[in-house]
């Protein structure tokens, strides 16, 4: 039985930027191992498995380490195999049932838009190796169920900082946003960056899931409701952002595919 596995450069349009996933269309459901020991082959921040189910496709994501419960460049990515290799026509939104509940992705042009669950933080007395293991001083911590939301007070900040991934994995969450606004003459709204040596990525290039954290946060703070962001990681991409409130987010990216293959293994 033939499977092919597809790696895309999510939020981006560009090769080599943005977030790559591998994306498995499998014709029937495979065991928890093979599917993390094909993630741990693939070695990249995020291995999505998609099996079709009725009226749309079981999703499951995988890190070289662990299942994930939400990734939002590996949908992304995902989508865009669905309509790229015709297993859906480009007029049908992709539907997928996950361990997150059911999450719709739709094309809008050259844009995919996925549909999310938002993700509220709370104010938070972070421990002191939070900002020992960052290296810099915050403006503000908030927690979330992904994990910490550290405000810092410029672009700049967020752009140079050099965090001890290893510090950072002692933390009681090992997961860390940071984030800012960009700056005055920017086209970006604000910029992030997501760390997350607990699950063995030390700095995911860019994080659908953190942008659910971070659309109501800037809501509050930027009153309004649509953004641009970008996550500055070295690959670097861009994310749409709309939040009016509710329990939904709505993010948009683009997607290129990089490559595409066999797998030979039983």
């Amino acid at each position: 039985m033939r499977r092919i596995i597809t790696q895309v450069d999510a939020f981006t349009n560009t090769h080599f930027t943005g977030n790559p996933a591998a994306v498995c269309v499998l014709l029937e459901p495979q065991d928890d191992g093979w599917m993390q020991n094909v993630a741990q082959e693939m070695n990249l921040s995020e291995t999505a498995f998609l099996v079709r189910q009725n009226d749309g496709f079981n999703l499951r994501w995988f890190t070289p380490t662990v299942e994930v419960p939400l990734c939002g460049h590996a949908t992304l990515a995902s989508a865009h195999v669905l309509w790229s290799e015709g297993h859906l026509s480009n007029d049908e939104a992709a539907r997928f049932y996950t361990k997150s509940g059911i999450l719709i992705a739709k094309q809008q042009g050259e844009w995919i838009q996925l549909d999310f669950p938002v993700n509220h933080s709370q104010a938070t007395v972070a421990p002191p190796e939070l900002g020992e293991a960052l290296g810099v001083s915050y403006k503000s911590v908030y927690q979330n169920s992904l994990g910490y939301l550290v405000e810092l007070e410029s672009e700049d900040l967020v752009r140079g900082l050099q965090p001890n991934f290893q510090q950072i994995q002692t933390l009681p969450v090992a997961k860390v946003i940071v984030t800012s606004t960009s700056y005055p003459d920017s086209k970006y709204d604000f910029i992030s960056r997501f760390f997350a040596p607990g699950v063995g990525i030390n700095e995911d290039p860019v994080t659908g899931s953190a942008h659910c954290c971070l659309a109501p946060f800037w809501r509050d703070r930027l009153h309004k409701d649509d953004f641009l962001a970008y996550q500055a990681s070295s690959r670097g991409g861009v994310v749409k952002v709309s939040y009016t409130g509710g329990d939904r987010v709505f993010l948009a990216g683009q997607a290129v595919t990089v490559l595409r293959g066999e797998l030979t293994t039983s």
